[in-house]
């Protein structure tokens, strides 16, 4: 018999990439007492990891606890940005309702979209907070009206359109329920949670039912299964067995080790655990995401949704460079194969494929932020590699024709570079599905494009040099269509290192009339390393190690110091948007590096004619 756990809530908070989903959940932490008085807390405090912190992003869905009124209310961070959509996708299974957060200014975006979309999928209830509200040119009476026309386009039912609407500003801590109420705390946010999230239900005398949507990893402990109680009880010690919706074949039998709930930002052990609780388990080794938990008298799994697929791959690559081996750590092929592989643990987006070499992989993303971010923490982590540039994943349809992932482009640029963004975007194959002035009178201009995702590829640096860094750029996924054409995606060439050897001013100050420097002086080269780019399309090479022949004759002025324009240094986003199809990006903890994947200019050239003819 199912009955309702009266004392939980169980939450997601759900948004586009900054509309303040991390900092809203730092107001209800702050609110309902978790931090003892004077304790130091930092902003953000949900994004614990080094790069969350640094890029102001949350990657990893986190889950805390706060009480209010006697009632726990479990509370999920997701991500907004749409490369990690598999994150939010999962899970949702876990909890009863959404909080969708949306900035009373930009208003719907398409993240925004698509998380209320797979909320409204799974049928559950939303409640709009539109936050931001003390933003000088917040609109928030027009953007209720944008929800509601989003859920309308979303095929919402009755009861979803008709969902409760608060107004907050997270950073200074307060919610109301009408425009012209006074601002005190975020009780109205509370206090709408615990009457419209419906409480978790199950039958508590059934067999045990318990559904892993999340996996976290520890060193010390190993890998820690997160999931909702659905049916049942949870104890210590318990005999359970491990079964998958979509893996009839995996059945074995497992002990529970240790049980924990979550309390604020720490996992507290506990021995038993009922209906509706959010509990996390270590000590099963091979336990992964979609697995189910259950009784052994009656193994029943949970269906799991199916995570969407992949759409862009790279090569990731054993580093042959003449310098490979002196900065990294992990270097060989069984190095990063285990680190491939052990990603796949927590991250259920990602594919890792072996290929005809050992030495390389083909690892395949939701997107260049996706695996910007394994490169990073994997550089970070000691690992030395190479990787191609991003490709992305075809299929065919029933007729054999070919299709390509095609995406949504919201881009807002100040009214005079609309033109030059439209000219960049339609040569890239895109597609003017909309243009709409500006809701303010900020004098910009918002466009829709339908463009493949190739088009995309290496775009975003050069749209923030055609806006002067004022554009923002938007995109999510949209399916497969028919394949649009070849995309020329680099119109200048690079300038090449010629020998190996250490970079002098000399040779520098020849090389940077012939375009942009990526290095100064004093740093190492190879044969092959990419030190610049050139204004032409052809690719030149330089001597960057030259230096000046010494003579006994001196003549006025040639003495005086060369003077260098300071070298362009690439972050690893722009790095990997630079790369052409026959380069590499060399990644060590130190150094990146860009060069060609043949080093050698001879057997270059012989590739190249081969190719053209």
């Amino acid at each position: 018999m199912k009955t309702r756990r009266e004392d939980i809530r169980n939450i997601a908070i759900i948004a586009h990439v900054d509309h303040g989903k991390t900092t809203l959940v730092d107001e209800l932490l702050k609110q309902s007492g978790v931090f003892r008085a004077g304790q130091e807390v930092a902003d953000r405090v949900m994004d614990s990891g080094d790069i969350e912190r640094e890029r102001g992003i949350t990657i990893l869905a986190k889950n805390t606890a706060v009480y209010y009124k006697n009632t726990k209310i479990n509370i999920i961070d997701t991500p907004g940005h749409a490369d990690f959509g598999g994150e939010v996708e999962r899970v949702l299974k876990m909890v009863n309702g959404v909080v969708l957060v949306v900035d009373a200014f930009e208003g719907a975006m398409p993240q925004t979209k698509f998380v209320l979309k797979k909320a409204l999928e799974l049928d559950l209830p939303v409640i709009v907070c539109i936050n931001k509200i003390d933003r000088p040119e917040a609109r928030p009476s027009e953007v209720i009206d944008e929800i509601l026309e989003l859920f309308i386009e979303l095929d919402a039912s009755d009861e979803q359109l008709d969902c409760p609407f608060v107004f907050a500003s997270a950073k200074s801590g307060h919610a109301i329920l009408e425009l012209d109420d006074t601002p005190e705390n975020m009780l109205p946010l509370f206090e709408t949670i615990l009457n419209y999230i419906p409480a978790p239900e199950g039958d508590a005398e059934a067999g045990t039912q318990v559904l892993i949507s999340t996996i976290d990893y520890n060193e010390y402990i190993g890998r820690i299964g997160i999931g909702k109680i659905d049916n049942g009880s949870l104890k210590v010690n318990q005999d359970v067995v491990i079964v998958n919706a979509h893996d009839p074949e995996k059945s074995r039998k497992v002990k529970i080790n240790k049980l924990y709930e979550f309390d604020g930002l720490k996992r507290v052990e506990v021995d038993s655990a009922s209906i509706g609780s959010i509990v996390a388990i270590s000590g099963i080794t091979d336990i992964h995401i979609g697995d189910t938990l259950c009784s052994p008298e009656n193994p029943e799994p949970i269906p799991f949704q199916k995570i969407s697929e992949p759409t862009i791959a790279m090569q990731f690559i054993v580093n042959d460079s003449p310098f490979a081996g002196l900065e990294g750590k992990f270097v060989t092929s069984r190095h990063l194969r285990d680190r491939l592989f052990r990603e796949l643990n927590t991250d259920v987006s990602l594919r890792v494929e072996e290929t005809e070499t050992t030495e390389s992989f083909k690892v395949s993303g939701r997107g260049e932020l996706h695996l910007s971010v394994l490169i990073e923490n994997m550089r970070r982590e000691g690992y030395e590699f190479a990787v191609s540039k991003a490709e992305v994943l075809y299929k065919e349809d029933e007729n054999g024709k070919k299709l390509e992932p095609m995406e949504l482009a919201y881009i807002d640029v100040p009214d005079e570079f609309s033109g030059s963004v439209i000219e960049k975007l339609s040569q890239r194959k895109g597609e003017l599905k909309g243009m709409s002035s500006s809701h303010t009178n900020g004098g910009y201009t918002r466009l829709e494009f339908s463009i493949p995702s190739r088009g995309l590829i290496g775009y975003r640096g050069e749209f923030m040099t055609d806006t002067k860094g004022n554009g923002i750029i938007n995109t999510i996924f949209d399916g497969y269509g028919p394949y649009k054409g070849d995309i020329q995606y680099r119109k200048q060439g690079s300038l090449i290192a010629f020998e190996t050897g250490e970079s002098i001013t000399y040779g520098l100050f020849n090389a940077q009339e012939r375009g942009t420097l990526f290095i100064g002086a004093g740093e190492k080269v190879y044969s092959g390393m990419i030190v610049g780019q050139t204004g032409k399309a052809e690719d030149i090479e330089v001597n960057v190690c030259k230096k000046k022949q010494l003579t006994n004759t001196r003549a006025s002025g040639s003495d005086d110091a060369l003077k260098l324009s300071p070298p362009r240094i690439m972050s690893l986003e722009q790095a990997l948007e630079f790369i052409d199809t026959d380069e590499l990006l060399e990644i060590t903890p130190e150094n990146l590096r860009i060069r060609k994947k043949i080093l050698d200019p001879t057997l270059r050239k012989r590739a190249a004619m081969r190719g053209n003819k």
